[in-house]
């Protein structure tokens, strides 16, 4: 069964053992990762993701979502494929392509990187953001992709964060742009001290004590649910859990662990939903009761229930992935390396300029947006 305790060393049995050829393999892994994720977000980034957007935002999402969606694609790959997870689906099957809020529990942290095996088999990969801390965004090369991918960073302070979740949330209206937002209402990951912390806090304000995840903060789920509404098909509800070990990033990375993730999925139709804040909250609070039970009764069952919703991944589609993306990455390093000096001019320009956007939360509106405030303003004055 799953055995997320902390631990106090190291040294717990893995589900593969750390050996010479796993650690050349991961680092490897790390190496292709990193060098592609760079040139792609340097090449593609400045291009697609702010001169594209001077015209359309619909387009620029597109384009964004389908190329650096070939890059995500990769961990899929390197978790099912490569390190020989199995990845267990179980409860709704859900249609391709729809435009959702997903909520799930925060067991490790390394849950989000899972949600995109889900993701990928729905063709929505590139379409997935998240609500994540804005320290995240800090991060060399990955800050500048998080910026480019739209992700949503916030302080933890609801009274700075409300205002800022709420007028990027309302770009994403558009029922044209395809949307997968992901949210973690617990807003950490799972660990026993915090159990104990939630527990205590539930039974002195009478909410319910849960054992396997924390009380969910209500607000942020109201505000994206309140705000997307209208062009939301439905709310996933996702449940995970692992066996035996919950995975670390270097886990991941070096395939010793997890030797099973499981995860659960409940579609609810936006329509299905209430409408008031408070009921919301309600909505809320009970889905992650119902998230403890199932994670207990997995505890004891070993599996959730209505298992097999999803199908394989296809490894010809992975290889073939994952050739156009070392393909492209070669070609750029050639061009970055060994080509003209104005490509070395273009890559630091380019990375000066994803720099100072992300720090800058800079994101260009169309041309035909802004000529339409001018005549609007004329015309009013």
């Amino acid at each position: 069964m799953e055995d997320c305790r902390p631990l106090k060393s190291d040294n717990r049995l893995k589900h593969r053992p750390l050996t010479p050829i796993r650690v050349f393999r991961g680092l490897l892994c790390l190496l292709v990762y990193i060098s592609t994720a760079f040139m792609f977000i340097v090449y593609f980034g400045p291009i697609i993701a702010f001169m594209l957007r001077l015209f359309s935002v619909h387009y620029c999402r597109k384009a964004t979502s389908f190329l650096f969606g070939l890059w995500l694609a990769m961990w899929p790959f390197l978790f099912e494929k490569i390190n020989g997870t199995k990845i267990v689906f179980s409860g709704d099957t859900v249609p391709a392509k729809e435009r959702v809020l997903l909520i799930a529990n925060h067991r490790t942290e390394v849950d989000w990187m899972y949600l995109w095996n889900l993701a990928l088999r729905k063709e929505c990969l590139g379409y997935i953001k998240y609500i994540l801390k804005s320290s995240l965004m800090k991060l060399p090369v990955f800050g500048w992709g998080f910026h480019i991918l739209e992700f949503i960073s916030v302080e933890r302070k609801w009274e700075t964060d409300e205002p800022v979740m709420h007028q990027v949330l309302s770009t994403f209206k558009n029922p044209q742009d395809p949307l997968w937002l992901a949210i973690f209402p617990e807003g950490t990951d799972f660990t026993e001290e915090k159990c104990k912390t939630s527990q205590k806090f539930a039974a002195e304000v009478g909410l319910p004590v849960l054992t396997n995840v924390l009380l969910p903060k209500t607000r942020g789920f109201c505000v994206c649910l309140e705000t997307l509404r209208d062009s939301l098909d439905a709310v996933y509800d996702v449940t995970i859990t692992y066996k035996h070990n919950c995975p670390s990033f270097l886990d991941n990375v070096f395939g010793v662990d997890p030797s099973e993730v499981h995860m659960h999925v409940r579609r609810i139709p936006v329509k299905e939903l209430p409408t008031s804040d408070s009921e919301v909250a309600a909505w809320l609070m009970d889905a992650f009761h119902q998230k403890d039970q199932l994670l207990s009764n997995f505890k004891v069952e070993g599996h959730f229930p209505d298992e097999g919703t999803e199908a394989e991944l296809s490894t010809l589609k992975c290889l073939l992935n994952l050739i156009v993306v070392i393909s492209l990455t070669a070609v750029f390093t050639y061009l970055t390396f060994f080509s003209s000096i104005w490509c070395k001019i273009y890559v630091g320009l380019a990375c000066a300029f994803l720099a100072s956007a992300t720090y800058y939360n800079i994101r260009p509106r169309p041309v035909q947006d802004l000529v339409k405030e001018m005549f609007y303003c004329k015309k009013t004055n």
